[in-house]
């Protein structure tokens, strides 16, 4: 085993470049994302879209996001990987104009499905293109955890200039900004990054990405618009998917690929790190603004500053993954974000409820992008290059199913309760409670089976000892 004194490792200048390119990508949809959000009733009001339809602005663009993102992954492995992010950059740029000149709510949300569809090209694209170009171990788990913190940053960086940005120009401001950024993406990436090996002959399964993808947005809608029969036309939609992929002479999604438990269980944990921690931050957003009567600006603020730490988390999370092995760090992280948010159950209707809410903010955000970097290395490691947009397509799938559901599912527990307080803290219990029975779950799933001291991959098990 290796000391804790080996020194990091260090990037080539080409390297650096193609960090700026694919990581920049990231920050760039993350602190988008995050711009959008604190514009939503600036962005209502100028478009003439009634309140009631406000949510449709974010689930317009978490549709495509969270549906199509398994395919898109599996496409990157089939047609080219940097094939795949061009084309999420063009149709974001293109998405991004059409949202920016919007004169109407359908054009707008239109404009922002588009840039949920191309979020799902790119993100997939990005992160197996940085899996590859990285070699697995203290490297990867470097870069991964520079991703962590620069979503992070994207998303704090967003809150705290959104609402400046959206009061002083416009809400198309949101919009534009997304298109230089891209063109410039545009013309260094063909110079940096090649184009990654395409396998021969290699057939699309069809009806595998028609009831995937079905399956998947038929049940994200259904959990949105709290549709009953749209769950159940999804539920049979993905159980013919399973079925269709067993049979397949070439899968979308080969399913022996989640019998490996670093999958299976890594991406159990996203969906849980994702749902819990998003659904928190809605839910002190309204505790802020409806309780505490706080403004949007000075909520950006308040979300702004303790953010920082999650920034800091990235970097420290890859150290600690190198150090410590992803099945230590992972379930850690995660009771980390459980912790901080017990404190926030118990917040009051004053503003003294502060003293509690900004160091909890504080310390769970830095737990809580430690264990997205963790999960990313977990779901992706021990596989060969020829998977990786596979695996990034199910992170990043899970990532986009939970950032969207986590909401309506907590505030629906919320809302059971007559005083808007008392439904906050309940639901924050809820949140707790499934957060550390994750926490326990995880750390049973993830460790060694007997079985592996032999058969495992010699590459997992000098990761684990990195």
């Amino acid at each position: 085993m290796t000391t804790a004194t080996t020194s990091p490792p260090r990037f080539t200048g080409r390297q650096r470049l193609i960090l700026l390119i694919l990581l920049g990508a990231g920050f760039m949809l993350s602190a988008d994302f995050s711009i959008l959000n604190v514009a939503l009733p600036e962005v209502g009001q100028g478009i003439g879209l009634e309140l009631t339809a406000l949510p449709w602005i974010a689930s317009a663009y978490a549709l495509p996001a969270a549906g199509f993102t398994l395919l898109c992954g599996r496409l990157a492995d089939l047609f080219g990987r940097r094939r795949l992010f061009l084309a999420g950059m063009v149709l974001l740029a293109v998405a991004s104009l059409l949202g920016g000149f919007a004169t109407s709510p359908e054009v707008l949300l239109a404009a922002r499905a588009l840039q949920g569809l191309s979020t799902a090209l790119s993100v997939p694209a990005s992160l197996s293109l940085l899996t590859t170009t990285f070699q697995e171990g203290a490297t990867r788990d470097r870069v991964l955890g520079l991703n962590g913190a620069l979503l992070s940053g994207g998303f704090t960086i967003g809150a705290l200039v959104g609402g400046t940005l959206v009061t002083l120009l416009s809400w198309r401001t949101a919009f534009f900004i997304n298109v230089p950024v891209a063109v410039i993406i545009l013309v260094l990436t063909p110079f940096l990054i090649s184009e990654s090996k395409v396998p021969d002959r290699v057939k699309l399964d069809v009806p595998g990405a028609i009831t995937g993808t079905g399956g998947l947005l038929a049940v994200v809608y259904a959990i949105i618009e709290q549709n009953i029969p749209a769950g159940a036309i999804g539920i049979v939609l993905l159980a013919a998917f399973w079925l269709i992929e067993l049979r397949a002479a070439a899968p979308l999604a080969p399913l022996r690929i989640l019998k490996r438990q670093t999958v299976k269980w890594g991406n159990y944990a996203g969906l849980v790190v994702f749902t819990m921690e998003t659904a928190m931050i809605f839910l002190m957003t309204l505790y802020l603004q409806n309780v505490l009567t706080f403004d949007p600006l000075i909520t950006g603020l308040i979300f702004g500053v303790p953010g920082l730490a999650a920034v800091l988390a990235g970097p420290i999370a890859g150290r600690l993954i190198g150090r410590y092995g992803y099945r230590k760090v992972l379930p850690a992280g995660l009771a980390v974000q459980g912790l901080a948010t017990v404190p926030l159950i118990f917040v009051g209707s004053d503003r003294m409820g502060l003293a509690l809410l900004i160091p909890a903010l504080f310390i769970g955000f830095f737990g809580h992008v430690t264990s997205i970097v963790a999960y990313t290395v977990t779901g992706t490691s021990g596989l060969p290059n020829e998977e990786q947009g596979l695996a990034t397509g199910l992170t990043t799938m899970t990532q986009n199913v939970a950032i969207t559901i986590g909401i309506p599912i907590l505030s629906a527990i919320a809302a059971t309760q007559a005083a808007e307080l008392t439904g906050i803290q309940l639901a924050l219990t809820v949140n707790v409670i499934i957060t550390f029975v994750s926490v326990v779950l995880i750390w049973i799933g993830l460790w060694p089976r007997p079985e592996q001291s032999t058969g495992a991959p010699a590459l997992l098990a000098a990761h684990e000892q990195a």
